[in-house]
């Protein structure tokens, strides 16, 4: 492959790392999962393929990486949310419970 050309494979592995990070912000866990399998096979054809990583392709690769690092980011910060909602909930739960046998004691 010729300094400067872009590598087909990481093209297509950057797209779908951008539907990933869209994918992520509508939290469709399904969808990124399948893109990601999708990516991954690119990013080992890239890899078995060549021999060298030319300035294209290190630039592709620095891309892929950082919007991939945005993906992760995102995910674990609704994970977190998530984790403080079911905080909250169970918090309720235990209030309710002692209330009601605190109720039913009078």
């Amino acid at each position: 492959m010729k300094d400067g050309k872009i590598n087909s494979h990481l093209a297509r592995a950057l797209v779908l790392s951008q539907q990933m990070l869209a994918a992520a912000e509508q939290a469709n866990l399904q969808s990124l999962e399948l893109l990601d399998a999708e990516r991954l096979d690119l990013l080992k054809s890239f890899r078995l393929e060549s021999k060298q990583v030319n300035a294209a392709d290190r630039a592709l690769l620095q891309q892929i990486s950082q919007t991939n690092d945005r993906t992760i980011g995102l995910l674990e910060h609704q994970r977190r949310s998530k984790g403080r909602d079911m905080d909250i909930a169970a918090v309720g739960r235990r209030a309710v419970a002692a209330y009601s046998s605190h109720r039913l004691q009078r």
